[in-house]
């Protein structure tokens, strides 16, 4: 079976060497990919301002490049071509898609959207108000004070939320969000919500939903193992807000009295908010969730995996990945059964010199390949490419995050011992990297 991935970064990477494991997987169409796709056993990259075959007639590039390639199943990695529809194409193509219809993304591309809906569902969630005029957002922050969060409601890229210590902090942030147009459209409705304390955590979903599968009794949400993200810049959960410095997976600060509350506060209630709405949601789900005083509370979905804890939650799957995607499109996914090795992941990422800002591009990347195998880590690649000569496997940088070292080990210690061995093998000009991904006092706090 040929499978086409649609994205390029390093959740599409590992999306695509755990796909490639399978034996029924004989060829990955990557559209476009990177320089980690392009070195991937069965992977092909193929950049569709490239195809001499793609026609301006409608149809997304992407469902005419699998039908070129006898694709008969897509994976779509990042949320922004769900949000626009590319799911209902595929489909529309009759090839299954693992991502969900426009509708259902939007769980994701609106905030405001998304609040609706958990309230409406009965999913734990702080207390929230929308906002469309300037002024009224700015009297609600003086009424509220602070801390607060204000987040814009369309994606962002990351940008759109602001955590405001003070009640200046969180003035300055309706105006930025807002009127600044640094987060364009996105911030013209804005959702402004009480502060949670407490301790992030990641779970990521295989979801399976349709009113068909709803009347049948077989729609389902099944989650992974909980990971957690560290989206400080430095150590010790400092600095700037990034795309993710690093994760881990499993936490054994999350037990199984913790994860039954998150099954009963928000899976549960999801599972029902998406069938009562008849989604159309065949994919992956991600809950952000934060562990409080008074039990796990939502605090966003996102309607794909998640990056960088997707480094280290896929490599612990002890299972066909690409069966359990067949199960996802096919209405099976309440029988697939899912086994999880017993050990740890450990994934710091290495970013360019700058990031969150300005960084340079195009720098030669080189991996150690004996430290490289000595660890028994996987490097997977975010940004960066492949030489500019064709059939060249040099790595150049292209991005912020460049890399990620994803190592396993029996214990957390040797899961992060090998991963940070791998990580002294990877060499770039100004390449930075946390040291501390996974452990006491690392993880992102609500508590300012």
């Amino acid at each position: 079976m040929n499978i086409i991935v649609v994205g390029n970064g390093g959740r599409e990477h590992t999306i695509c060497w755990k796909l490639a494991q399978s034996s029924s997987v004989d060829k990955i169409i990557v559209v476009p990919g990177n320089g980690g796709t392009h070195n991937e056993s069965k992977c092909v990259n193929i950049d569709p301002n490239k195809c001499d075959y793609i026609e301006n007639n409608g149809i997304p590039a992407a469902v005419q490049i699998a039908k070129h390639e006898n694709c008969r199943m897509c994976v779509v990695g990042p949320e922004d071509p769900l949000c626009a529809g590319l799911a209902d194409e595929f489909w529309k193509a009759e090839i299954p898609v693992v991502g969900p219809k426009a509708k259902g993304a939007a769980l994701e591309g609106s905030k405001d959207l998304a609040k609706k809906f958990m309230k409406d569902y009965g999913v734990a969630c702080a207390a929230s108000e929308t906002f469309t005029n300037k002024d009224e957002a700015l009297a609600y922050v003086k009424k509220h004070g602070a801390p607060i969060v204000l987040k814009a409601d369309g994606l962002a890229a990351g940008k759109g939320v602001v955590v405001a210590a003070t009640e200046q902090e969180a003035l300055d942030a309706v105006e930025d969000l807002m009127c600044s147009g640094r987060v364009g459209n996105a911030g013209r409705k804005l959702v402004i919500e009480d502060y949670l304390e407490g301790v992030e955590i990641s779970v990521l979903a295989a979801v399976s939903v349709t009113p068909e599968y709803a009347v049948k009794g077989n729609a389902t949400i099944i989650p992974f193992l909980p990971a957690r993200d560290h989206k400080r810049l430095m150590d010790g959960a400092k600095g700037p807000n990034t795309g993710g410095m690093g994760a881990v997976c499993p936490l054994d600060d999350v037990d199984e009295k913790t994860m039954e509350a998150f099954n009963e506060k928000i899976l549960q209630p999801t599972l029902n908010g998406l069938i009562k709405e008849k989604f159309d949601y065949r994919g992956f789900i991600f809950f952000g969730v934060m562990l409080t005083k008074n039990g796990p509370k939502l605090l966003e979905y996102n309607v794909r995996l998640g990056d960088p804890e997707t480094q280290a939650v896929l490599p612990l799957m002890d299972f066909d990945f690409a069966s359990m995607c067949q199960a996802i499109v096919s209405g099976t996914l309440d029988e697939f059964k899912f086994k999880w090795k017993s050990g740890y992941q450990v994934a710091p990422v290495v970013v360019s010199g700058g990031y969150p800002g300005d960084y340079k591009k195009g720098l030669p990347i080189t991996i150690n390949p004996a430290v490289e195998k000595a660890s028994g880590a996987k490097v997977f690649i975010a940004g960066a490419t492949t030489g500019r000569r064709e059939n060249d496997n040099e790595l150049l940088t292209s991005g912020g995050r460049v890399l990620a070292c994803s190592a396993y080990g029996n214990t957390f210690k040797e899961a992060w011992e090998n991963a940070y061995l791998c990580v002294s093998g990877v060499k770039f000009e100004g390449a930075f990297y946390r040291k501390d991904i996974g452990l006491p006092g690392a993880a992102e706090s609500g508590k300012l």
